[in-house]
């Protein structure tokens, strides 16, 4: 728990008046090893899982020649590109929701990847990453995605939920979580329903699917990757899109990427900005490694681009307001802190003059920030990775503000071998289960997952 105080020069930690700690600039030549990723019970899980992997499948052989791609009742050519549109509900009349789906089917075999965006309606970095992934700029001879030099089926749905995207909002019309509903059932709620025809025509014959999303309303994201680092296919595209922060979790009960990982389907997460708006950053970073996972799997030429480290993340601790209020975030997220530095400060118009400062309780990563400015006591505003060691090569990639620069939002790094990497340990366990879990009642937490599913109105 964080703690608060009334503001005041005296307050300060770094020894001078009006000012925050300085935050060095050095950098470093060589990478620090650490002997350690994550947590020993954890790493022996992920030991054992990746000991299981069986390799390349037989399906993606080239001796056999380029095959045809079926999908949804369609057969489509190799080396070529389809325009499909995929109706989210089977009804005779009322609106079945069609969204585009863009399936590039190469040239010779290989996994099929499927890209996913706005699962939760408001959320618009997928949607334009992905529109921008499926436009001439990237798509098409001599481009990234090139359908006569590429190996394997590449599918983009820029918007999943269709009617949330056209409302604004973060749920199907019913009200339900389309992300909490998987795999769903064919005779169940609208939500359900949903849910169940895209688990059984689109995920559940993929080889490997990214999932693109941002934090929900009243915060903000900076680019993450989410995925369960015990599942050997979902470990390897986690680091293979080639960013620096990795959060260690199975997912929600209910969400694609969980439901995916137990029936053998590799799944990711990434997360970058906030709800309803548009982040250049975390659109490009996203676009960035996207390409670093189809040239891991040799979908497409070239090799993947690696970060300079990784933070492989088991757990976090939350930065909580202690008052009630107006909020004024001053460390954005990306940022790196010290324990007791300010993070933010709650005033209330009600009694001008009088302000409290939000302290962190920890040195570490600012993962995501609250955005929303009303704050009550107990309110978490910031969700941060705390850091024992390592700092000294997270500080060589700070900008002069102190926020981590996310590999593909200032160019490509330069080229480096995998054991070159730093993997820099953050241990713990996450609150409630879930990384989003303290944030607000729309991430629910295990208990109240536990109640919907023994709830009858949800099934």
């Amino acid at each position: 728990m964080p703690s608060t105080s009334s503001s005041s020069d005296d307050d300060d930690i770094s020894g001078k008046s009006g000012s925050s700690p300085t935050r060095p600039k050095r950098r470093r030549s060589k990478p620090l090893k650490v002997s350690n990723q994550i947590p020993p019970s954890r790493r022996e899980e992920i030991e054992k899982a990746l000991e299981d992997n069986q390799g390349t499948p037989a399906r993606w052989s080239r001796k056999d020649g380029p095959k045809f791609h079926r999908f949804l009742r369609k057969r489509i050519s190799p080396g070529t590109i389809r325009q499909i549109e995929y109706d989210l509900i089977d009804v005779d009349i009322g609106e079945s929701w069609p969204i585009p789906i863009t399936v590039i089917h190469g040239a010779r075999p290989g996994p099929v990847v499927t890209l996913l965006g706005a699962i939760h309606g408001n959320e618009l970095v997928g949607p334009l990453a992905l529109t921008y992934l499926s436009g001439p700029n990237f798509i098409g001879e001599d481009k990234a995605i090139d359908p006569a030099a590429m190996a394997g089926t590449l599918r983009i749905i820029p918007v999943v939920n269709l009617p949330g995207y056209r409302r604004q909002s973060r749920y199907m019309p019913d009200g339900r979580d389309l992300n909490r509903g998987f795999p769903g059932k064919p005779d169940s709620n609208t939500t359900s329903r949903v849910a169940n025809r895209l688990w059984n025509e689109i995920i559940s014959t993929s080889d490997h699917v990214i999932d693109l999303h941002t934090a929900a309303v009243g915060r903000t994201n900076m680019p993450q990757i989410r995925a369960n680092l015990a599942h050997p296919s979902s470990n390897r595209i986690a680091r293979a899109f080639g960013i620096e922060t990795i959060l260690d979790n199975q997912g929600p009960r209910g969400s694609l990427r969980r439901v995916a990982n137990d029936a053998g389907v590799a799944a990711i997460t990434y997360e970058g900005g906030g709800s309803n708006e548009a982040d250049p950053e975390s659109v490009q970073v996203a676009i960035y490694g996207i390409l670093n996972v189809l040239r891991s799997l040799r979908a497409i030429p070239g090799y993947p681009s690696r970060p300079r480290f990784r933070i492989l993340a088991s757990g976090s601790v939350w930065v909580r307001s202690d008052q009630g209020g107006l909020l004024d975030v001053l460390t954005p997220a990306g940022s790196f802190i010290q324990e007791g530095e300010t993070v933010a400060t709650v005033t209330d118009p009600e009694r001008p003059g009088e302000n409290f400062d939000i302290l962190s309780p920890a040195r570490g990563l600012l993962i995501s920030t609250a955005t929303h400015p009303f704050v009550t006591a107990g309110t978490p505003i910031g969700h941060l990775l705390p850091m024992t060691g390592g700092t000294q090569t997270l500080r060589t990639r700070l900008d002069e503000e102190g926020c981590l620069i996310t590999s593909g939002s200032d160019g490509e790094p330069p080229w480096r071998e995998d054991d070159e990497i730093e993997d820099i340990s953050v241990e713990g366990e996450w609150s409630g289960g879930s990384p989003d879990a303290e944030w607000s009642l729309d991430e629910e937490s295990a208990a109240e997952e536990e109640a919907d599913e023994a709830d009858p109105n949800w099934i």
